[in-house]
């Protein structure tokens, strides 16, 4: 049985450890508040830029741009978000399950995809599992700028201009609430279903709507890869702060139940001290 030193040396312990899961449970808190805000403001500059790019598209049919055109697929690109560090419940774990069942689903042989990583996390595990990660961004900020991965998204987006893949998957967590996250696949290129986003809105092109589409879509493509680090930004507080949470509650039980089993052997202790006082007593008599 542990001394009374000993279990007293734990409560102060898992007490510290609280204090820095409680710590850390506020600080993501705050950074999940206003990731989420981010990722909201961000919503109608998607949707517009969407409905521009429909009505350019459907008003452009005999020059249909090659990213929105299918094609034979010889290579197929994954580009797969997560975050740089743990401590985040299951978040980078359901993103990365995700993905690779995807890809052991649509294919035979790791020759027949590439994976574009963001996130360390990401990176490290496919990596060590032997795939062909071409590209990745670590070390972004917790609120990150378009400007801190504007490199690899039109890197991405070019690799299937140019021909080096065929398309481009895309998988993040979806920030639904605080408490719930979803693994999301999203395809982004080629974008064949952006016809189907038109709406009635009218727009007079100048110069021509091919010229606007060559612009606009790599933009529109590099926009999706954006919004949806900033929805994977949301997930990931979301998700360090429940599982801070979720720490900071076990180790306050743990203390209860250290701090009963301390009182009881110290009880026992004071009783046994006690018994020999009296049982030394009454042998001097």
């Amino acid at each position: 049985m542990a001394s009374l030193r000993d279990i007293k040396k734990r409560i102060t312990s898992t007490k510290s450890t609280s204090q820095i899961t409680k710590a850390m449970q506020m600080v993501s808190s705050s950074k999940m508040t206003r990731a989420e805000a981010n990722a909201k403001a961000y919503v109608p500059y998607m949707e517009k830029i969407q409905d521009v790019v429909a009505a350019i598209a459907a008003g452009t049919p005999d020059g249909s741009h090659p990213m929105l055109v299918s094609r034979p697929v010889k290579k197929t690109a994954y580009l797969v978000i997560t975050s740089d560090r743990g401590l985040a419940g299951g978040y980078n774990s359901n993103v990365i399950r995700t993905a690779k069942n995807a890809m052991d689903e649509r294919h035979n042989s790791k020759d027949e995809f590439v994976i574009i990583a963001i996130g360390r996390m990401a990176s490290e595990f496919f990596v060590k599992r032997g795939y062909n990660v071409v590209d990745e961004e670590i070390g972004l900020p917790d609120q990150p700028l378009f400007a801190d991965i504007k490199q690899i998204a039109r890197k991405a987006v070019g690799m299937f201009t140019d021909g080096t893949y065929d398309e481009l998957y895309m998988y993040y967590s979806h920030f639904v609430s605080a408490i719930q996250h979803e693994p999301t696949e999203k395809k982004v290129l080629p974008i064949t279903d952006i016809a189907a986003s038109s709406t009635t809105a009218s727009y007079e092109f100048d110069p021509s709507g091919e010229a606007i589409l060559e612009v606009l879509l790599p933009q529109y493509a590099e926009s999706l890869i954006y919004g949806a680090l900033l929805d994977g930004k949301a997930s990931e507080h979301a998700s360090r702060m429940t599982a801070m949470k979720s720490a900071t509650d076990n180790a306050n039980e743990l203390i209860s139940s250290l701090t009963l089993v301390y009182n009881r052997a110290r009880q026992a202790a004071i009783t046994q001290e006690i018994t020999e006082i009296v049982g030394g007593a009454a042998a001097l008599e």
